[in-house]
Formats: C-alpha cells, sequence, structure tokens
C-alpha cells in the first residue's frame, strides 16, 4: 500500500478541471465546464415538474409547462443561465417566483436576472414547445435520448451530469399509446380520445438519463420478484416474440442478481421497464425504469447464429451493469463517460461468463474487445481512453470502440494486476462512497491505489491518458537444438517516445506431441524469459496465445504451416488476430497470401465466433486490399470454397456464417445466378435458414451486382410486412438503386437534417452507396460528405458521426479517395481535433491499402 502518492499524471490531467470557478462565467453556447462548476456551486435539491401533450402526428409540435425547482445561492450580478437549444418563439412564457418576465434567450440559454431570484428556495415556470431534435419521433412513437447534452434541446434546464434531479412527468397522449417513464405510473385518465398518464417523481438522475417513450406500442409484462417488469415494443414477429420473451426476462434476472451479489447492493431504483425500439440508433440506453434496447438485436428466431446470441446477452447485461455503473454513480463531466462505458462493458463480460465455461468466457471476450478496440488504436488519429472536455457540446464526439472496446481490455488488466478479490473490493467502496452523486476516474483510482503496492501512476498514464498501443516481438538464441536465451521487446507502434504497457500475457511453444506455456509479466523494455531456457526448439512460437495482451503481437514464419497444433479456440483466434494485424503493418505477410490462407481455414474451423472473425478478415481483404484486377482473378475460386465449406460444416450456425461470407463476397455470374434462384423461391440452401431480414439483405446484395435492378428491390418492398422495416427499407433501396440519378437525389438529400433523422438507417445506406461495386461514381460524393461532418455531429446522435464516417470510406482503396481526405485536412488546420481524429480512424485502411494493394 502506497501513501501519499497520488498520481502526479492525474493531479496535471484534471488540473484544469479543477482550476478557481470564475465568478460569472461567460453566455456561449452549449455547456462549458466554467458554467458547469459555476452551476454546481450554486444550485441544488433541484426538482423538474414536467406536463407534455403529445400529438399523434410527428410534425406537430409538443407543448410543455415545466416547473423548474430549486435552491440557489445567490453570489454575484450574473444571470442565471437555464439550458435551451431552441429559437426564441418556442420559449412561450416566463414566471419567476410568480413573476412573469419577458424570455430572454440568448446563445442556447436562458437568461433569469438576479433580481428575480432569491437565496434558497426558487420556483420558475415555463410555458414552451418542445424541440424535437433528441424526441427522435417517428410514424406512430416517439422515445427521448438525452445523452449527453441533447435535453436541452427538447425542455429548459440545467444540462450537466453532476446536476442530479428529481422528474415528475405528465404525458397527455392518444388513447391507442402506450408510454413508459423512469417513475412508476401512478394514474391514467382517458378523456375525448386522448390519454394522461402520471407518472411518480423519480430517483434523483442527471439529464442524460431523464427518459420517456410514447406510442403505438404493445405492453408486455413479467414479474421479477415482487415487482411487474413492463415491456413496451413494435415487433410483429410473432415467431420471433415467442421465441424471445423468456430469453430476454431470464437474461435481465441473471444480469440483476449477478450484478447485486458482485456489488453487495441491492436493485438501487424504484422500478424497472424496457422499451424495444426499431431502427434504434444504439444498441440500448440506460434509462433508469425505461431501458431503451435496439428491436433487431432482442428479438430473434429459433435459428439465431451464437454471435447473434451473444449479443443479446451482451446488451442486456450492458444495460443492466449501468444501474450501478453510470446511473446509481454517475461521473462528475463527460470526460469521464468512459467509467461508465467501461464497467457496463467489463461487467457484462463478467456476467455472461459467469455460467460459462472460462475458455468460451475468454473467446468471446477476445473476438468481441480486441478487433474493434485495434480498429481504432492503430491509426494516426487514436484517442486516448481519458480525454479532455471544455463543452458539453463536444461530448458526443468522445464515444467510440475505445471507450467500449479497449477500456474493458484495459480494466481486466487493471484487475490482473492488482488481483481480482483487491478490485472488487475497491471498487465496492466506491459504488458505496458515491452512490446517487458524482465520481471521476481519479476518485476510483484513489481507491484502488490503496488496495495494492503496485505503482498505477506509471500503469494508468499510458493505459488511460495516452492513446495506442505496443509491438510486441520476441528473440530466441539456441544453444544446438536447446533455447539459450528468449528475449521479448516492446515499442510504441507510432511514434519515437519511451513508453511501457505493463501487462500480463502468455507464450506457447509447440511440438508435434506437446505445449509448452508460459505466463508472462511484461515490465519492461526487453525482458528474459527464463523459463524457456533449456526447452528444446519448438516448431513455431504462438505469443498471445491465452489472448489476454494487448498490441501487435509478431507472428512465427512457421506459424500458418503447422496452425493444425492450434488446438484451442483462443489460441487460434488471437493467431487469427494477429495474423491480420502483422498484414496490416506490413510485416511480410501480403494481403493476398493472408486471404488464401483464411479460405483454407473454412472447412477446418469448427468453432462458430472463430468462423464469423475469419469470414469477416476475408471480406474486409477481398474489398479493401486486394487490387480489382487481383480480385476478380481469385473471386470464382473464393467462391467456391466459401461455397464448398458451407457445404461441409456440421453446425448450422456455420453454415449461416458461410452464406453470409458467400453473399457478401460473390461476383460471377454463377454466383448470381445461384442466390437470385434463392432469393426469388425463399429457398434457402440445405442446411441454412434464412429469415425475412436475410432475404431482405440477400436482396440488397443481389442489387449491388444488377444493372437495373428496380424491379427487384420493388419486389422485396412488396415482401415486407412490418411497418417500421418498410420504412427503413424505402430509404436503403435508394441508396442501392442501379439508377445513379436516384443515388444522386439520395445522397443529396442527405444535407437535410430531417433526411437523416434515422440515422441507422441512413448509416446502412451509406454502405451500399459507397460499396466498392459502385466507387467508380459514388467516390463523387466524399467531399461533401467531408463538408456535411461538423453539421451532422451537432444534430445527429453520439455514433452518428463515426457511423457516418466509417460507412462511407471504410471499403475505398483507390489513391483519388485518400486524396479527398488529405486535401480536406489541409483546406482545414483549425478543424475540430476530435473530429479530426475520427476522420483519421475512418480512414486508415485506405491509407494502409496505398501500401499494401498489389
Amino acid at each position: 500500500m502506497k501513501t501519499g502518492l497520488l498520481t502526479l499524471s492525474f493531479i496535471i490531467f484534471s488540473s484544469c478541471y479543477h482550476a478557481q470557478i470564475k465568478p460569472e462565467p461567460k453566455v456561449e453556447s452549449g455547456v462549458s465546464y466554467e458554467l458547469a462548476q459555476f452551476r454546481k456551486s450554486t444550485l441544488s435539491d433541484i426538482k423538474y415538474e414536467l406536463d407534455l401533450d403529445i400529438p399523434e402526428s410527428k410534425t406537430d409540435r409538443i407543448s410543455g409547462t415545466e416547473n423548474l425547482i430549486f435552491n440557489y445561492k445567490k453570489q454575484n450580478t450574473a444571470p442565471l443561465q437555464i439550458d435551451f437549444k431552441e429559437t426564441s418563439a418556442s420559449l412561450l412564457s416566463v414566471t419567476v417566483n410568480g413573476q412573469a418576465i419577458k424570455p430572454v434567450l440568448e446563445n442556447e440559454h436562458i437568461l433569469i436576472d438576479q433580481k428575480y431570484l432569491k437565496s434558497e428556495r426558487n420556483q420558475i415556470t415555463f410555458k414552451f414547445l418542445a424541440g424535437n431534435s433528441a424526441l427522435n419521433r417517428r410514424d406512430g412513437y416517439l422515445y427521448t435520448l438525452f445523452v449527453p447534452d441533447r435535453a436541452r434541446t427538447m425542455f429548459p434546464c440545467f444540462d450537466q451530469p453532476n446536476l442530479k434531479a428529481n422528474y415528475s412527468l405528465t404525458l397527455t397522449i392518444p388513447e391507442k399509446w402506450n408510454a413508459m417513464a423512469n417513475g412508476v405510473l401512478k394514474e391514467t385518465t382517458v378523456k375525448q380520445g386522448g390519454k394522461k398518464m402520471s407518472f411518480a417523481q423519480s430517483d434523483l438522475l442527471p439529464t442524460y438519463l431523464f427518459s420517456f417513450a410514447a406510442g403505438d406500442f404493445k405492453h408486455f409484462k413479467e414479474k421479477i420478484g415482487l415487482q411487474d417488469v413492463g415491456m413496451l415494443y413494435r415487433e410483429t414477429d410473432t415467431i420471433k416474440i415467442k421465441n424471445s420473451m423468456d430469453s430476454i426476462y431470464n437474461l435481465y434476472r441473471s444480469s440483476l442478481a449477478y450484478y447485486e451479489k458482485w456489488t453487495g447492493i441491492p436493485h438501487p431504483f424504484q422500478k424497472h421497464g424496457l422499451v424495444v425500439v426499431p431502427d434504434f440508433q444504439f444498441g440500448g440506453m440506460e434509462h433508469p425504469g425505461a431501458i431503451l434496447f435496439q428491436n433487431s438485436t432482442l428479438f430473434l428466431d429459433k435459428n439465431a447464429t451464437q454471435s447473434q446470441l451473444n449479443n443479446r446477452s451482451n446488451l442486456l447485461a450492458h444495460e443492466v451493469a449501468h444501474l450501478w455503473f453510470g446511473d446509481m454513480v454517475t461521473m462528475d463531466w463527460f470526460n469521464d463517460v468512459w467509467t461508465k462505458e467501461v464497467f457496463a462493458n467489463f461487467m457484462a463480460d463478467k456476467s455472461t461468463g459467469a455460467s460459462s465455461d472460462k475458455s468460451v468466457y475468454d473467446l468471446k471476450f477476445l473476438t468481441t474487445h480486441f478487433p474493434a478496440a485495434y480498429s481504432v488504436d492503430r491509426t494516426i488519429g487514436a484517442n486516448p481512453i481519458r480525454q479532455v472536455l471544455d463543452n458539453l457540446q463536444n461530448a458526443g464526439m468522445m464515444y467510440g470502440p475505445i471507450i467500449y472496446n479497449k477500456a474493458p481490455i484495459m480494466m481486466r488488466q487493471l484487475e490482473l494486476l492488482i488481483g481480482e478479490d483487491n478490485f472488487r473490493k475497491g471498487v465496492s467502496e466506491y459504488l458505496r462512497k458515491y452512490a446517487y452523486s458524482n465520481a471521476t476516474w481519479p476518485d476510483l483510482i484513489t481507491i484502488l491505489d490503496n488496495q495494492t503496492s503496485e505503482d498505477l501512476q506509471s500503469w494508468n498514464k499510458v493505459w488511460v491518458n495516452e492513446p495506442g498501443r505496443p509491438v510486441i516481438d520476441y528473440t530466441i538464441k539456441y544453444k544446438g537444438n536447446k533455447i539459450e536465451n528468449f528475449k521479448i521487446s516492446q515499442y510504441p507502434e507510432h511514434g519515437n517516445a519511451q513508453k511501457l504497457w505493463p501487462q500480463e500475457f502468455q507464450v506457447s511453444l509447440f511440438y508435434p506431441d506437446k505445449i509448452e506455456k508460459v505466463d508472462v509479466k511484461l515490465s519492461e523494455k526487453q525482458q528474459d524469459i527464463p523459463e524457456l531456457k533449456g526447452k528444446p526448439k519448438p516448431l513455431f512460437v504462438l505469443q498471445n496465445s491465452s489472448g489476454i495482451g494487448y498490441g501487435v503481437f509478431k507472428v512465427d514464419k512457421d506459424l500458418m504451416r503447422s496452425f493444425s497444433l492450434i488446438k484451442d479456440p483462443v489460441g487460434r483466434a488471437s493467431a487469427y488476430i494477429s495474423l491480420y494485424e502483422n498484414m496490416l503493418g506490413g510485416s511480410g505477410i501480403a494481403p493476398q497470401k493472408l486471404l488464401h490462407f483464411f479460405a483454407g481455414q473454412l472447412q477446418k474451423e469448427s468453432t462458430e465466433l472463430n468462423l464469423r472473425l475469419i469470414t469477416g478478415y476475408i471480406s474486409g481483404i477481398y474489398w479493401g486490399f486486394l487490387s480489382e484486377s487481383t480480385r476478380n482473378k481469385e473471386s470464382e475460386s473464393l467462391e467456391n470454397i466459401v461455397w464448398d465449406a458451407l457445404q461441409k460444416q456440421a453446425a448450422v450456425n456455420n453454415k449461416k456464417n458461410l452464406f453470409d461470407c458467400y453473399q457478401g463476397i460473390f461476383q460471377s455470374k454463377k454466383a448470381y445466378d445461384n442466390l437470385y434462384t434463392i432469393w426469388k423461391s425463399q429457398t434457402a440452401p440445405q442446411g441454412v435458414t434464412l429469415n425475412d431480414e436475410d432475404f431482405t439483405s440477400l436482396a440488397l446484395a443481389l442489387s449491388l451486382r444488377n444493372n437495373n435492378n428496380n424491379d427487384l428491390l420493388q419486389e422485396q418492398l412488396t415482401r415486407i410486412k412490418n411497418p417500421d422495416r418498410i420504412n427503413r427499407f424505402k430509404i436503403i433501396m435508394k441508396a442501392a438503386s442501379s439508377d445513379r440519378q436516384i443515388r444522386d437525389e439520395f445522397f443529396n438529400s442527405l444535407a437535410e437534417k430531417q433526411n437523416r433523422s434515422n440515422e441507422s438507417a441512413v448509416g446502412s445506406a451509406l454502405g451500399y452507396l459507397h460499396h466498392p461495386l459502385r466507387q467508380q461514381t459514388s467516390v463523387n460524393y466524399l467531399p461533401k460528405s467531408l463538408e456535411l461532418l461538423q453539421e451532422i455531429q451537432k444534430t445527429g446522435d453520439i455514433f452518428f458521426p463515426d457511423n457516418w464516417l466509417r460507412s462511407t470510406f471504410s471499403s475505398y482503396q483507390n489513391p483519388e479517395a485518400l486524396t479527398v481526405v488529405d486535401q480536406f485536412i489541409q483546406k482545414n488546420p483549425d478543424y475540430n481535433s476530435i473530429l479530426k481524429n475520427k476522420i483519421l480512424q475512418a480512414t486508415e485502411n485506405l491509407r494502409r491499402a496505398q501500401k499494401l494493394v498489389k
């Protein structure tokens, strides 16, 4: 245990956040850190009483009345700033402590003169028209999504995470609608075709967790303990509903039970509730009492793949974990938004892995997190886990795979470093100390620091406060046929800084009849592994055979030749990932050679998650790192290999993975005719089960290879029965059209905010618009795509800028596309640095392709 050594890096990193509060914060757009700290020091005991009248038509405005009640410490003459990102026409009246005043709206803030306020208790009443930006109004329903700072787009509020409040909500909605909110439903009255629903006061919540959903939803409920747990949903496939309900509630129950036991803290909120949304732009959102979930992830048929089942269990476990991590204990400022996400993902992995064998848990953790984390951390635009944030209007840009995927890897290494018991004790202390309040990452590290003698200072600096990953290599010296010295070295992938990543992983030596394994605790730039001295010369060496180490692990040149000796699925997954990362790094493995190796594994690889991993790599290499001429030469052979593997694989889910791979890479007329017959007859290949969404995906894949696809797309449209899926397909089919004019009109329409409102569908549509088979014309959309990015960041939800960029650029390899990117960056030297990094992240493969494509 160390005393008096709270990390210098934390102090330096946080210094800007703990500067003395200025007496009069500026009136500027967004919510600055300065304003947030000032309000935190002057406001307390906040309550919102909201009464909203929601018409059925999504084009009619929602009117509202709000009582904002709070205690206030008068400190100066500056006006009180209340956040409201709407026009002055939407602010109908303002009454302060019973006195009507003229509304003053400036730079997204309602300004309340000090003369109308008093020390201690105040009440401000607003009549307003709700802004639509965060209401997600669709045909027949709506749902709110206020993270990170979008509550202010709907109603006047103090929109910052460390001003928690209680919310009382009344909704007037069409009689046939249902609704759900954070609080328990108290009363429902029906009058003149309308329905008034009053909800009890919520628990203490930050504005980004206040939520409600209303619409033409079906209602379902089951018991959890003594409580009724309701679900609102719009799924119409009765088979999916019947097949999914028990699984959804059982997963929810098991997650609750696990977290209650692990933390020692009972479920911390007054109620449970689930809202399942079509085309939800996230996987889920953790609003207590009204958790939002993506429809396509939760409702599955009986033929769901293991990956789909894993996604559902992970999603439910992730959102339930947030009830403790993020909802009960909330970050003080959105620079620490990653803390709630890392705990949600890390604890979800623990929860879902608790009932499975360790190797199953390890494989799932490896294939879920590592490729996604590497997709950003390998780039020159990589960001650290913990970032500086000056204004909440930029908070949405902080999300991405580093938060969701690298951070859980980091947390697992931290747990290994200090020990599982110490880690659990420290986290439990943190939760109890800051329950229903706010905390920072340094607050947690301070507590964990008292649980260990390890040096968390240098560890935190490289893992949390800095971007990037190490390259980990090894050298072997032999004396005769024995190992005389085995040395491991590490260095940063980018730059020359002297950085070390303390971590644990395993090295395995493979022989014809055995495997020698050694656990490595890497803490130096170069490190001998004395346990291997004297061992016989192996056939090959596999670094990170346990799959828990992080970085680019150099691979043995004989690995692919003797790959069949790796019997452990985790070891194979780690090897697949290392081979791909080494290829991207230009370490002697040519893309075409690796494609052939992966294709050769398709019949041999029986583990579903590994097969899914390598089929993804095959598609990525095929479209991204082979020249068009090479691709055309490889095409028919690859199609035949995939189709043959589909016939020979025994497991149903493996057959489905291979069918998806075949559908993704085919180009020949023979393959087109084969797939067209399957689509037209709606008869799947033997052993493969296809549902309605699968046939929709197949129709879109065919349309990309059809120069006159209007009839095909129209026929597929008539087959779809679910109204929400019809609306989605109508968006995507424009992008997939063989008619360039229709594609041009679709892309040009995206300049208007209302045409981007269904972000999930637009993101998918962009993937078809910019498919490699369409890039000869779609490359012309790239300059405008970059020009729109800042507007998309301002008006869209948190994942949309990254989705926009990746759906646009991820499949390009031609130099013209890279020129567009480089010219845009050069012409905009003062461009927002976080958005610039997003561009660099999304175009990294395009940049690497210039060296790798032959």
